[in-house]
């Protein structure tokens, strides 16, 4: 698409540009990065997710910077993330080795390790807090501190807990298919162009990239009928990642590793109904495991890309969400905002040749 270069307009783009610092300014007050970082956790994994870039400092940032639209924040990021130098690859994580924050299964009551609910809304009453507007220092100061000093008091919270895998618990009893290690090396899809059909590796790079609101509502489709993929929670996971890098100088020396941190990340393993063609045309059902993974804490869109996963995966060509152009295309954030911004932008000579088409037709005009 092209357009006809326009001239004059310069002073009159200056000044819209002006116009949004004073918008965000004009009522003489601020909210620093900070703040942002502190009170909107759940809007910075969101946006660091969406980004693919594992910085709470930046996404805050670039919320600001947004004005807290979501999809401004995570076009910044990502336009900053693409200017950045990549050094080095992490060594590959085993998700077992994940520090629980909080560890749900919609499966089983009794799970391995038991269940820990965690940090979520899912068990706290809809109710507006019309008293969360005059919240002090005061009130917060003691409210961590009571919280703190009840977490001392309890025993075995500064251990490093980890618990075994319910889906390995299946596979032990036969219930679960046992799969072969896949070493090839994943698709990058930051480097390479999308090209279908797609492999695995591919589709939940962008999936975990996907516009959050995007990937529910095409999981949600699935359920509703689009697909009939209606999962059970095996396992959600929600917890820290310890990442390392290889010794440059002996990468292969396995021992010679460096720690340089770790990531949040939300991961669920939901049990999908298949059913599998056995001897002489009969067929069993059986189950398979939907994944999905996002960084911070993302539950559910984390649970619509593990159901997206198995859409993707076992193909039904009647459904759009099987279609992997049509859901992997249609849920990036920075493509689906490009494009439909740019409706914002001049289409004079496009439209005049449509417009000069319906007047000859009016006319009686061939």
């Amino acid at each position: 698409m092209a357009y006809v270069a326009v001239k004059g307009g310069q002073y009159a783009i200056e000044e819209s540009i002006r116009r949004i610092k004073y918008e965000r300014l004009k009522d003489k007050r601020f909210v620093s990065v900070k703040d942002i970082q502190a009170g909107m956790r759940l809007m910075i994994d969101q946006v660091m997710s969406e980004a693919s870039l594992y910085s709470k400092e930046l996404a805050a940032a670039a919320i600001k910077q947004g004005e807290g639209s979501l999809e401004e924040a995570v076009f910044l990021l990502r336009a900053y993330r693409s200017t950045l130098p990549r050094k080095y690859y992490s060594i590959i994580v085993e998700s077992d080795t994940m520090r629980i924050e909080r560890r749900i299964s919609a499966a089983f009551k009794d799970i391995p390790g038991g269940q820990m609910l965690g940090t979520n809304f899912d068990y706290k009453h809809r109710l507006f807090d019309l008293n969360i507007e005059n919240e002090t220092l005061e009130d917060i100061e003691k409210y961590v501190k009571e919280f703190e000093d009840n977490i001392e008091m309890m025993e075995g919270t500064d251990e490093y807990l980890q618990f075994p895998k319910v889906a390995d618990y299946l596979r032990q009893q036969g219930l679960l298919a046992e799969f072969p290690i896949n070493d090839e090396a994943p698709k990058d899809v930051t480097k390479e162009q999308l090209s279908f059909p797609t492999v695995r590796s591919e589709r939940l790079q962008i999936l975990t990239r996907g516009m959050t609101q995007g990937v529910n509502t095409l999981a949600y489709a699935s359920l509703r009928g689009y697909g009939t993929v209606h999962p059970t929670v095996a396992e959600l996971r929600v917890g820290a990642f310890p990442i390392y890098i290889a010794d440059p100088v002996a990468p292969e020396d396995e021992e010679e590793q460096y720690y340089i941190g770790e990531i949040k990340v939300t991961e669920v393993e939901s049990l999908i109904p298949v059913m599998v063609q056995k001897d002489e045309g009969k067929k069993e059902i059986n189950f398979a495991i939907g994944y999905g993974i996002a960084l911070g804490q993302n539950e559910t869109k984390a649970i619509s890309m593990s159901i997206l996963d198995q859409t993707l995966e076992n193909k039904d060509s009647g459904f759009p969400t099987s279609d992997e152009e049509f859901v992997l295309y249609h849920i990036d954030s920075v493509e689906a905002t490009g494009f439909i911004s740019h409706l914002k932008l001049p289409h004079y000579v496009t439209f005049q040749a449509k417009l000069n088409d319906v007047r000859k037709i009016k006319r009686g005009e061939n």
